[in-house]
């Protein structure tokens, strides 16, 4: 019997406050991540961080896809470059705020909900880097094993 992809994280727990290291009030790291009951047919992993929560509706604050499976421990401080070496060439879209890589939270007011969703995909999908959300979630879709997803809070 297979099991339910699992995410968690060494920095907080599910629904915990994201320490202030990963927000833009701190270093504006990623934090670290790790999948574990990944599908035998999974090849790529896909994160995408976003907050449903923002005023303008749901801001995106980080894309990064085509991680192999065998680096399903993601390291935090991903470093925010298109490609990212360490993970296998795997990568990194806009965000909302108009640059590659991870971008913490900085809400204006009240408490948030960061999501950090997790897709396992059954091979690399051919996007560029400049992609849209839309467009990303619209190839992941047609490559999904798996998904799953935490989700961190943050207030100001």
């Amino acid at each position: 019997m297979e099991r339910d992809l699992e995410v968690t994280s060494t920095a907080f727990q599910d629904g915990d406050m994201l320490p202030e290291k990963y927000t833009a009030d701190g270093a504006d790291i990623s934090p670290p991540l790790t999948i574990k009951n990944i599908n035998p047919e999974g090849e790529t992993i896909a994160v995408i961080m976003d907050d449903p929560d923002a005023p303008v509706g749901t801001f995106t604050h980080w894309m990064i896809w085509n991680i192999p499976v065998d680096k399903n421990d993601i390291p935090e401080d991903v470093p925010k470059d298109k490609k990212v070496d360490s993970l296998a060439d795997a990568v990194q879209g806009y965000n909302d705020f108009g640059e590659v890589g991870y971008r913490g939270p900085a809400p204006p007011s009240g408490v948030h909900n960061y999501h950090f969703k997790i897709y396992i995909l059954d091979q690399k999908i051919d996007i560029p880097f400049d992609s849209s959300k839309q467009k990303l979630v619209n190839t992941l879709k047609d490559n999904l094993l798996q998904k799953t997803e935490i989700v961190a809070k943050n207030e100001r």
